[in-house]
């Protein structure tokens, strides 16, 4: 009887380890579903303009650490002129060149226009698996392909400047108009997120 028990303890177990091995192997997204999520014709552009920089769906570290060591990615310093990146919880602070050096100058401009202020960068480049752990604590998450997953993407909070978390209509006013300078200019395509008091924007391989 006892060895019995042994058996089926030692099945059960087996079991258990085969299902967390799974778990931990398996992605926590279905590509095709992923993949059959039509974009807004708002957000088209924004995709198009990812698309252009020959990088492929970024689908886990492994993904991004691939561009890294080929240089096609730029580590984001944590501050720079103009700009802070807050902690990044569900984003990599890697940029393809051009999102890096056009974050880089949207910064300054910013800085100057407004006597030496600072924006903050919310969220930059994510892979299909953060995005997986995003939406589990933000319903609002993309569930389509996002530009985020191309390295060329990355969001500015509209509520939280120097640091302080607070409507702030005059530092709102000026950070737009540098968003529409770059826009003008044919680098940049720019969203307003009004659910996440952000702007989402997008650098075009100009």
């Amino acid at each position: 009887m006892k060895k019995f028990l042994c058996v089926v303890f030692a099945y059960v177990l087996h079991g258990i380890c085969y299902a967390q091995a799974a778990q931990k192997t398996l992605p926590c997204y279905d590509l095709t579903e992923v993949l059959r999520v039509e974009p807004t014709l708002l957000y088209k552009p924004h995709l198009d303009a990812s698309k252009s920089f020959g990088v492929k769906i970024l689908k886990d570290s492994k993904t991004v650490q691939k561009y890294i060591s080929n240089g096609k990615f730029h580590k984001i310093k944590k501050s720079g002129t103009g700009y802070r990146v807050e902690k990044l919880d569900y984003s990599r602070a890697y940029m393809v060149s051009k999102g890096k050096i056009t974050l880089e100058k949207m910064g300054a401009r910013f800085s100057k226009e407004t006597k030496g202020n600072v924006f903050t960068v919310s969220s930059i480049t994510r892979t299909l698996e953060d995005q997986c752990r995003l939406r589990r604590v933000n319903s609002n998450a993309a569930l389509g392909i996002s530009s985020h997953n191309y390295g060329n993407s990355f969001d500015i909070s509209y509520v939280r400047f120097n640091g302080v978390l607070k409507h702030n209509p005059k530092m709102e006013a000026a950070l737009e108009k540098v968003l529409k300078y770059y826009y003008d200019l044919g680098k940049i395509y720019y969203i307003k997120e009004k659910q996440q008091s952000c702007y989402h924007i997008t650098v075009k391989n100009y």
